[in-house]
């Protein structure tokens, strides 16, 4: 019998109307001779609820204590779909991430998969049972619970289904699937029916909440088709697979990605000396601070500005770590922006291929819109702006790289 995975986020699980919703769905996917593991997020905005709820209780709650308060969201779910399954007449059974042998690092908040011990997911679906799985934790090898950072729930789905041997991942959200761009902001934003896993994973990266990228970067590792629907209604969504060899293409970006709430942090005046750099980056990375566009400007007379972003929620944590090495190092001030936004363009091969930067520093140009930073990969060109421009950027670029015109 054929298994897959299914994974709910919290907008398909906000009422019970909606959670006997996805029982449905569940259930007829069982009907068709699939065993089932599902994997939930928290209903609604019960995370945020759980962390307002925190910090009216203590200003500064501690990481282990929010890690094991914030898992209790997905625990809810887990165990009502259950019950609205067995309400359905069908055997299903609720487990813990911890239960579901999910081990992690002992990175509260943020923590990494390190394994998956699958025996207890597969000795309850050989008794015939849906299993339910609590996504966006796991449990770390001192026995604490651990949870995995914003979208972890995705994160948990491809785990079990590549540790199980699925046949493929199915990540329902609120949305049809992937889009070229966000359609709240770009109405004319298609659908994409295939994305392969390295564009998708920049994307994600960049800002397209769609799929968490650290989800799109294990289904790669094991190859594991993932398909991205909506979880109202039968759109077949969009396949995130390997990518199949294609012919040259004439327009070769594939979407836009943007993401707001960015902070800029800049070390002015610090010496231009071998590594500098990782006596600033390396304290940020054992507070488990996810640092993205790094900009070095030019040496000067032996000193140099560095600067980096990080999402807006760290900034305090960051600037508390990065200030006190900077200036032990002989930097002059450290400073930081907010209210910035990443806006990127992605698609395979545009590095080999002129003009793809110009034209978005063009677009840009013509939009009055300042070019704060910029960044780049193979397969990306990523500029920080103001986040009161953001969307601008983006439906200006949608529409300069002519992807409302369908795939090419």
């Amino acid at each position: 019998m054929a298994l897959i995975v299914q994974k709910y986020g919290g907008s398909s699980l906000a009422d019970g109307e909606k959670l006997n919703s996805v029982a449905r769905r569940v259930a007829r996917a069982r009907a068709d001779g699939y065993q089932v593991v599902v994997v939930v997020s928290a209903m609604g905005n019960t995370t945020d609820d759980l962390i307002k709820l925190a910090y009216q209780v203590n200003d500064h709650p501690s990481d282990r204590e929010l890690d094991v308060l914030l898992s209790t969201g997905e625990m809810v779910s887990s165990t009502l779909l259950a019950m609205a399954l067995g309400n359905l007449g069908c055997q299903a059974v609720s487990l813990s991430g911890a239960q579901a042998g999910i081990r992690t690092d002992a990175g509260y908040r943020r923590a990494r998969i390190l394994s998956v011990d699958p025996r207890r997911v597969l000795a309850e679906l050989d008794k015939g049972k849906i299993v339910i799985v609590a996504g966006f934790q796991g449990i770390a090898t001192d026995k604490d619970i651990t949870t995995l950072g914003r979208g972890g729930s995705d994160t948990t789905a491809v785990a079990l289904a590549a540790s199980l041997q699925a046949e493929n991942c199915q990540i329902y959200t609120d949305v049809a699937g992937v889009y070229t761009a966000d359609p709240r902001v770009v109405p004319e934003a298609l659908q994409l029916k295939r994305i392969g896993y390295e564009e998708m994973q920049e994307l994600s990266s960049q800002g397209a909440k769609v799929i968490h990228s650290r989800a799109v970067e294990l289904a790669e590792l094991y190859n594991m088709p993932v398909i991205v629907a909506s979880s109202d209604g039968d759109s077949p969504g969009t396949l995130i697979s390997k990518e199949e060899a294609v012919m040259e293409v004439t327009n070769r970006v594939r979407g836009i990605a943007r993401e707001a709430k960015v902070v800029k942090i800049t070390a002015v005046g610090v010496p231009d000396q071998p590594g500098i750099a990782a006596t600033i980056f390396e304290p940020l990375v054992k507070a488990n601070i996810s640092v993205d566009t790094i900009v070095q400007n030019t040496s000067i007379e032996g000193v140099t500005d560095l600067s980096f972003t990080v999402e807006q929620e760290d900034e305090a944590q960051a600037i508390s770590i990065v200030e006190p090495v900077a200036m032990g190092i002989g930097a002059k001030r450290c400073i930081s922006e907010a209210h910035l936004a990443k806006i990127s363009i992605v698609g395979t091969g545009m590095q080999n291929t002129p003009g793809f930067a110009a034209k978005m520093f063009r677009t840009l140009s013509e939009q009055g819109i300042n070019i704060r930073m910029i960044t780049t990969s193979e397969i990306r060109i990523t500029c920080i702006v103001s986040e009161n421009r953001v969307d601008d950027a983006t439906r200006a670029l949608h529409k300069a790289f002519a992807l409302d015109r369908g795939e090419p």
